[in-house]
């Protein structure tokens, strides 16, 4: 295969960046597409050679429109297109359309992601080959109906995921037969709106669960390597906050034990690129396949922080045809965190906060890393996902990577929205979370515990010193005040002392 000239990236933020970067590194040209909302994106104006407006802002009028971004690529000169994550990534057709256009898809094969790809098929093709997966269905469901008779059937609690994608899209917790309905209706809208594809899919649901995931590799001559796992287990609504790298609940025997079923799962499609193999591990250490993400994950920077190995540097190398340097698992180096920024309130049920930026102080440091596509003056929407940035952390121990996670949270600074640091910093001070043995349950189990409620006593203690403090800042310009002349009289000079800014 030739080398790789320009890629366009076919999503925004701060994989957008991300890809970006790796590109320019390697000498490679780079086109972004934007919606009309993204046009002043940090992607879009600081770091692409070209940039295209694909629609308005909804996702479904452009990022998730398949000819628009197939004809920006052929516009720019594009050779190859970058999908991240979310959006376009896992879906089969948008790559027959890439490869038809002459165009390099950078990401595994249409076929791997017909099988893996898709939640159910992958479940399916796991059962043939032998490898244990969670309770549940392995076809969509055509009807309503179809869904509540076999939920009743194989018992609550159950979880209704969308077939066409991840990233807590699309899913929902079900503890009784009466809220099945609403849940289902949600998760059918929501799956539509993330991925262009409502289908769902039924598991039961694994009491006290541990979300781990294993990192994989696949290059053109047949080799698949692990990359180690990332703990998941801190989930709000099944969207991760926090993941962490090695998994503090697995020993050597079982990190070698899940990455054999993991390669095992992707040689049995021919798989190439970046992937994710997702596991549900019981109190009781079995362990059981939950699904396949055919693309790059938003945590990757842990594995990264732990291994040495740049990922989407590979991605890029293994699709210009490059083998894999390594052939044998790379032992995990060192622990690595990483949180992830929201613009929420998680006091107010963690209600989005668009809004422009107004100050931004990125904390910085020894072993810290912070991707990020915002900047001072950008206005996050309320379109897409509301997350303004990963902060990653490492430290040859797990818990000196916690205190170095909590230092860097401290000194992270936006202003003009509310984010959840507070939070954030809530969840790695608390006393589960730094034992290591927390399941997915975790972060709703101490909800109480992790938001910042606001003490009325303090509250009056802030407006005092506001007031004194603004008393004082009067005097003190009283003192250095000069009158004007006398024939401005003193109403003219009081009039001027009132016109001050203070």
């Amino acid at each position: 295969m030739s080398r790789i000239k320009k890629v366009l990236v076919a999503n925004r933020g701060e994989i957008a960046m991300r890809v970006m970067r790796t590109c320019r590194e390697l000498g490679i040209a780079t086109v972004a597409v934007y919606s009309e909302a993204d046009r002043s994106a940090l992607h879009v104006v600081r770091l692409a050679n070209q940039a295209y407006c694909v629609g308005p802002a909804p996702s479904r009028e452009s990022y998730l429109v398949q000819e628009k971004i197939i004809e920006a690529a052929k516009k720019s000169g594009a050779d190859a297109i970058h999908p991240g994550y979310g959006f376009l990534s896992e879906n089969p057709d948008f790559v027959r359309a890439v490869e038809k256009a002459g165009i390099v898809f950078i990401g595994p094969s249409a076929q791997a992601m017909d099988t893996m790809g898709n939640k159910t098929r992958a479940r399916k093709h796991m059962v043939q080959a032998g490898v244990p997966v969670v309770p549940g269905s392995t076809e969509p469901f055509a009807s309503f109906e179809e869904a509540k008779a076999y939920a009743d059937k194989i018992g609550y609690p159950v979880m209704l995921k969308a077939a066409g994608g991840g990233g807590g899209k699309g899913m929902r917790k079900v503890e009784d037969a009466k809220d099945i309905q609403s849940a289902w209706t949600t998760a059918k809208n929501e799956a539509m709106g993330a991925f262009g594809n409502d289908a769902i899919y039924i598991e039961k649901f694994v009491e006290e669960p541990h979300h781990v995931e294993i990192q994989i590799f696949g290059d053109t001559h047949g080799n698949v390597i692990h990359l180690n796992e990332r703990e998941c287990s801190a989930q709000r609504r099944n969207q991760k906050v926090i993941e962490e790298s090695p998994s503090p609940i697995l020993n050597p025997e079982l990190r070698a034990k899940m990455g054999e079923v993991a390669v095992k799962a992707a040689q049995s499609v021919n798989y190439v690129g970046a992937g994710t193999i997702e596991f549900l591990v019981d109190k009781y250490r079995n362990f059981y396949f939950l699904e396949m993400n055919t693309r790059l994950q938003v945590e990757h920077p842990v594995t990264e922080l732990t291994t040495g190995i740049d990922l989407v540097n590979w991605q890029l190398r293994i699709a210009m045809g490059e083998k894999l340097p390594f052939v044998h698992p790379v032992s995990p180096r060192g622990h690595a965190i990483e949180a992830r920024i929201y613009a929420e309130n998680p006091d107010n049920n963690y209600m989005p906060s668009p809004g422009r930026i107004t100050y931004m102080r990125v904390p910085g440091g020894h072993n810290v890393r912070n991707d990020t596509g915002v900047y001072a003056g950008y206005t996050v929407t309320n379109h897409y996902d509301p997350m303004v940035s990963k902060l990653s952390v490492w430290a040859p121990s797990r818990d000196e990577a916690i205190a170095r996670l909590r230092e860097a949270l401290k000194e992270y600074v936006v202003k003009g929205i509310t984010t959840n640091i507070p939070y954030l910093l809530n969840i790695i001070g608390h006393s589960e979370f730094q034992g290591g043995n927390y399941d997915t349950g975790f972060l709703l189990r101490n909800h109480e515990d992790l938001v910042t409620k606001k003490n009325p006593k303090d509250v009056r203690t802030a407006l005092l010193a506001a007031a004194v403090y603004a008393h004082q800042k009067n005097e003190a310009l009283a003192q250095k005040f000069v009158p004007p002349s006398k024939e401005k009289g003193f109403i003219s000079a009081w009039r001027a002392y009132r016109g001050r800014r203070i």
